[in-house]
């Protein structure tokens, strides 16, 4: 008898925060729990509806369900700063008992060009703080990560990073979209570091994956599952490595709008319990909004 596609399965969905008018909620981090609360950050802004000029904000849940909005966790940089203009696309990170954000930022001025060559590029920076409530301080040698040269695969845009603990070292996902390229031509890479804040070296073979938008990985097994965006050749499908590094498509679906998954796995190197459910966004009005995500990528041992 065959056994079941571990990596196929369906989305349910609920309101997390739900839509307000004139308020940006989006691209929420990966979830984490701390004593008796949940913790989830997202890029909140009023300008409009993108996450270019938002700052991080943060909510609690004693339950997963119901959320309490708490207030700003991670502000814009200040006159001339690499984060002046905004802070968005925030990821969660624990390790040797403090707490860390992975952050995306652009400078001011900024002009998004709708997509185009002339875009402001972005950079990812880090933020610690000794308890997930903060206070947060940013890294003094932030960005931690920068575009690469022009005729790499990352040299306009990163983005979106997605921390896993493997070998003792921190790999840092990342979105990466090549100068002159469109959105539609988005790829994924990595760069790995044996501290939380770096350096990070880039993998000398990226990209990874070849499509996707948003960043969603995390450890599954003795492997690195991941859920990829409807966006390039391999979009809208899950796929799976075993060295983190080599990626197979392993099922087609249609996944949810910037994922942060609960990581039960809370950081720590070891045998990945796979994700049940998280927290993304949705964006069938003028603003995005919050929305929890039931599925079942859930490993178990054999």
């Amino acid at each position: 008898m065959l056994k079941p596609n571990p990596f196929c399965t369906s989305f349910v969905y609920s309101e997390a925060i739900g839509y307000e008018e004139g308020i940006t909620r989006r691209d929420p981090s990966p979830v984490i729990r701390v004593g008796k609360l949940y913790y989830v950050w997202y890029s909140k802004a009023t300008a409009d509806e993108s996450g270019y000029y938002a700052s991080v904000w943060y909510a609690t849940s004693p339950d997963g369900h119901k959320w309490t909005e708490q207030g700003e966790a991670l502000g814009k940089g200040g006159f001339g700063a690499w984060d002046e203009n905004g802070v968005f696309t925030p990821t969660t990170l624990v390790a040797g008992g403090r707490f860390y954000l992975f952050y995306t930022a652009v400078p001011s001025p900024f002009d998004n060009d709708n997509g185009g060559m002339a875009a402001t590029p972005t950079a990812i920076g880090v933020a610690a703080a000794d308890s997930p409530e903060g206070p947060w301080e940013k890294y003094d040698k932030n960005p931690v990560l920068l575009p690469g040269e022009k005729c790499e695969f990352d040299s306009h845009r990163i983005d979106d990073a997605c921390i896993i603990v493997r070998n003792k070292k921190y790999w840092l996902y990342y979105k990466g979209r090549q100068l002159g390229l469109t959105p539609r031509e988005t790829k994924m890479g990595v760069a790995i570091s044996e501290n939380p804040t770096g350096p990070y070296v880039k993998y000398d073979s990226n990209p990874v994956i070849s499509s996707g938008h948003e960043v969603c990985v995390w450890p599954h097994g003795t492997g690195v599952a991941a859920l990829v965006s409807p966006t390039g050749p391999e979009g809208g499908t899950v796929q799976y490595s075993q060295d983190g590094l080599h990626f197979k498509v392993k099922g087609k679906i249609k996944p949810p709008a910037a994922p942060g998954p609960y990581r039960q796995d809370n950081y720590q190197e070891g045998w990945g319990p796979g994700i049940v459910w998280g927290i993304c966004h949705n964006l069938s009005k003028d603003r995005p909004f919050l929305m929890r995500f039931d599925c079942r990528f859930k490993n178990e041992k054999s």
